[in-house]
């Protein structure tokens, strides 16, 4: 009887503990995330950081909103994703508890061309078309499809004698980078194979078109930007071709080296280059706008140059003078004739990187040389 009573508390005690078992593995009920909020802050050069959360979320995926894209996982609340092109994308964000179970939202982001440094903005600086005391003796509108016959093209890498231009610059200059539409002249720096180097763009002057000795220049236009981006409004001695650089001089009008750091996109730098018996010499100032980049609008770079000096002025305002009237520095009062260049590279601004957008673009209103209606 013993026996069959140890028997039966056995069979209860197994009976029961499987009850336990099967009551534990009853089904919680799924636990989706919720309140998910996502922001859009827009960075440059394309560049957007997304910010997102949610409560009871394991992890996250995004969707960038291109073409043929899967949602990326992303372990983070934050992402920063580079737009190449413009457009409106929709952003979606899913918020997961697991691969299957997710909630989402989504966000529109609009890119534009100036985005990019590639639209032309409406608005900036315009200079007048007269100053007192000074006479309008030559311009460049721009006006038509072609350059004007008082330009010529530099094309190629300047090898052999130059290569890289002297400053290791990475671009192929040709003519095809180079449009004159709307009352604009554009030139086009692109990522590019050609002619051996992996980008292409242009390079202009009026050597043995057109030279000047002293006066005002005002050249009115919006910059490009972007790591390793150079573009550059300058002038050369006349006499480069019989004494060579840099005792035949050079005058900088306005430099820009691209690239996201203070003192890049948002500085221009006016400079001269000459020869100190027989010792290269170089000076300059620079000007930082206090808010913005020089992609944001247009505005007027200018000198005003004389025997006795030269003034480097942005929007019609002093930043800069340099004395030039010592007899070394008798170059400054020879002519010199104009160049308009767009480099990519070099020993300056560095290479571009991942951040930088192509195409990027140099967009000129006008260019008009005023001189002195004083005698000499």
């Amino acid at each position: 009887m013993l026996v069959k009573l140890k028997t039966l508390a056995l069979l209860l005690t197994i009976l029961g503990g499987s009850n336990a078992c099967e009551e534990a593995t009853e089904e919680i009920p799924l636990q989706l995330p919720s309140n998910l909020e996502i922001d859009v802050e827009y960075l440059q050069n394309g560049q957007v950081t997304i910010n997102f959360d949610a409560a009871n979320a394991n992890f996250f995926k995004i969707d960038y909103g291109l073409p043929g894209q899967l949602p990326v996982r992303v372990e983070e609340e934050s992402v920063t994703y580079s737009y190449q092109t413009p457009g409106t994308f929709v952003v979606t964000v899913q918020a997961h508890t697991t691969e299957a179970d997710f909630i989402s939202d989504t966000r529109e982001v609009v890119i534009t061309e100036q985005m990019l440094g590639q639209g032309i903005p409406e608005t900036g600086f315009e200079s007048p078309l007269s100053y007192e005391g000074y006479s309008l003796v030559w311009q460049d509108e721009f006006e038509g499809t072609a350059l004007s016959e008082d330009w010529v093209y530099e094309i190629g890498d300047g090898c052999p004698n130059l290569c890289g231009w002297g400053n290791n610059e990475l671009q192929y200059y040709r003519r095809e980078n180079t449009t004159v539409e709307d009352g604009y002249l554009i030139i086009q720096a692109k990522q590019q194979e050609f002619g051996g180097k992996n980008y292409t763009s242009t390079r202009l002057k009026t050597q043995g078109k057109k030279s000047f000795t002293f006066g005002r220049i005002d050249i009115r236009a919006v910059l490009p930007k972007g790591q390793g981006i150079w573009p550059a409004f300058w002038m050369l001695g006349e006499s480069i071709t019989e004494i060579n650089w840099p005792a035949s001089g050079e005058i900088d009008i306005m430099e820009m080296v691209g690239g996201n750091a203070n003192g890049r996109n948002n500085t221009v730098h006016g400079t001269i280059h000459y020869d100190e018996n027989g010792t290269y010499r170089y000076t300059g100032g620079q000007h930082t706008l206090a808010e913005g980049i020089f992609n944001d609008k247009f505005h007027v770079f200018s000198i005003i140059w004389d025997a006795e000096k030269i003034v480097w002025l942005l929007d019609d305002v002093e930043f800069h003078r340099e004395d030039i009237s010592p007899a070394f520095m008798d170059e400054f009062r020879k002519p010199f004739f104009l160049l308009v260049n767009l480099a990519v590279g070099g020993n300056w601004p560095g290479s571009p990187d991942a951040t930088t957008i192509f195409p990027q673009q140099l967009v000129v209103d006008y260019i008009r040389v005023f001189q002195s209606n004083k005698a000499g």
